[in-house]
């Protein structure tokens, strides 16, 4: 059977000022698309449906529209779990209704989903963190351990009072209970989960900038060897980046978010995991790229010419812009480089040689005229740079006003 894997869509999200969504919307229809040209069986999205706990109309929208056409009306189920950004209420709330379309909505950990049919798959056997289900033309089972996200409340609820210390060990065990219990080689076996995850002893793995942290020092950190060995494959959300902290034999995928989400993910590209996987043998997927979505770039210049003719020659970008100059821009300078590009995010002036050193300091003398004060004040917070007539002009208008 094939399998979709995606999460940390973000419906919703905004960089700075500007909406993503009508990325958003061309990048959704190009995930049904593969889905329907891989003529996948099953899809997974693990977590971080939205990008906070009421979004709005057009995002909800976006969300349910994307789900039903995935389900393909109920001929192919979608399992969707809630991550750190998500309400895990309102992704429950339109369960009954969501099983008309095959999509199963899991908000809470240890959520017992109640089993239902669609005509074209059943689920089979339920527990709490587990489901299995039979789909039309696929002769054996499938079985799903699925951990949503839990923050400290529902990880003490859920998990019991010393989860720093022992959540490695209550997962690692849930996890086994539930793999020993239903998980054997005559069918396929998936753990979903939004965490935060790595193997024991690698390099931390850095949190995306905007993204709510999950990860407080490491207290929070799930080790990649809690995974049973029966799982063949464990589909993550959480980091914007594809990664395979697992081995080839049984990935422990991050499938990315499906867009470039802030500045830290600038040049990444973008992935949906393609999962092959049948009963008692090794897994294989492959990464397909999302073409969607306009690119994130930072760059440095340090002459206002380069940097507009940069900004006129890569239209489709949203840009982090540093500018290295002796002197401060000037309005007209910032007018034209605005005016040169839409998707000026951030415009950093840098101006060098401003350092002082200790004995440039000096006593200011308060019974000086205004005008004085003012450029001694900006040139002791400012590194030595001189305020610029245009500055004083200006100054001098507010003062008079």
């Amino acid at each position: 059977m094939k399998i979709l894997h995606t999460a940390d869509w973000h419906l919703g999200k905004r960089l700075d000022r500007f909406s993503r969504l009508e990325e958003q919307v061309l990048v959704m229809n190009e995930i049904v698309q593969i889905a329907d040209e891989q003529n996948v069986d099953l899809v997974l999205i693990a977590g971080d449906l939205f990008d906070n706990f009421n979004p709005g109309v057009e995002a909800a929208e976006l969300f349910y529209k994307t789900l039903k056409r995935l389900s393909l009306n109920g001929k192919r189920p979608v399992i969707a779990i809630s991550g750190n950004h998500d309400s895990p209420s309102l992704i429950n709330a339109p369960d009954p209704l969501a099983r008309e379309c095959g999509i199963i909505l899991i908000g809470h950990p240890k959520a017992e989903i109640v089993p239902f049919g669609t005509g074209y798959f059943n689920i089979t056997n339920s527990k709490e963190g587990f489901i299995e289900l039979k789909i039309d033309g696929i002769n054996f089972p499938v079985r799903i351990l699925h951990t949503p996200f839990a923050n400290e409340i529902r990880l003490k609820e859920y998990f019991g009072e010393n989860k720093e210390e022992e959540i490695n060990k209550v997962l690692a065990q849930e996890w086994k209970n539930l793999a020993d219990q239903f998980c054997d080689d005559t069918g396929v076996n998936l753990l979903t989960a939004h965490l935060y995850m790595n193997k024991r002893g690698a390099e931390i793995l850095e949190e995306p900038e905007g993204e709510k942290p999950i990860k407080i020092g490491n207290a929070d950190l799930i080790f990649s060897d809690s995974i049973p060995e029966q799982i063949q494959y464990t589909a993550l959300g959480h980091l914007h980046g594809f990664q395979n902290i697992g081995t080839k034999e049984k990935p422990v995928v991050y499938s990315s978010s499906p867009l470039c989400y802030s500045f830290s993910e600038a040049g990444q590209k973008k992935y949906v995991s393609i999962i092959d996987v049948e009963p008692g043998k090794a897994v294989s997927y492959e990464k397909k790229i999302l073409e969607n979505g306009r690119t994130l770039v930072r760059k440095t210049f340090n002459s206002i010419e380069d940097a507009v003719q940069w900004l006129s020659d890569h239209p489709n970008t949203f840009i982090e812009l540093t500018l290295e100059s002796e002197t401060f821009l000037t309005a007209d300078e910032r007018r034209l480089i605005y005016q040169s590009h839409n998707g000026i995010v951030h415009l950093i002036p840098k101006v060098r040689n401003l350092e002082l050193s200790e004995d440039q300091n000096h006593v200011i003398n308060l019974s000086q005229d205004i005008d004085i004060l003012f450029k001694d004040y900006f040139k002791s917070k400012n590194g030595g740079q001189e305020a610029n007539e245009e500055l004083m002009n200006l100054f001098n208008e507010i003062l008079n006003a």
